[in-house]
């Protein structure tokens, strides 16, 4: 597989999937919002390429912090996750992309979440930590 080079991100984070998806999935999603209109580019399509961007930026931040450090990076990169997919919903529903693209775009967010609760899960074993089920029980 050829190795992908990521502006700003060091060679071990280069080739981790997660980083690799989320710039795959901003690649894909910034022209795509170059379509939404023009009244609401300054409010929700600025919203959506904002939490994609900072998505972005937080995986890459976590990658040089440890132990509780990067589980706080990793829950604030979770919460950018959620405001991706409502204002992907929101571009649906309003019919700026249409299912074909909500589906893809479903997909890719998914994986990404998938991929980032794995490192969540590896960052909370490590640091000693009980996973969400074993919270609160005992």
């Amino acid at each position: 597989m050829a190795e992908r080079e990521i502006a700003g991100a060091g060679k071990a984070s280069a080739e981790l999937p997660l980083f690799i998806r989320t710039y795959d999935f901003v690649g894909w999603l910034v022209p795509l919002t170059n379509h939404f209109p023009r009244a609401h580019r300054h409010t929700v399509t600025k919203r959506l390429l904002d939490a994609a961007l900072d998505f972005q930026q937080i995986v890459l931040l976590a990658n040089y912090v440890f132990g509780e450090t990067r589980l706080a990076q990793l829950r604030l990169a979770d919460t950018e996750l959620d405001k991706i997919r409502l204002y992907l919903r929101l571009a649906h529903r309003w019919q700026w992309i249409n299912i074909g693209q909500y589906e893809h775009a479903s997909r890719l967010v998914a994986e990404l979440g998938r991929l980032l609760g794995a490192w969540q899960k590896v960052t909370r074993q490590t640091a000693g930590q009980p996973g969400p089920a074993a919270v609160g029980t005992g």
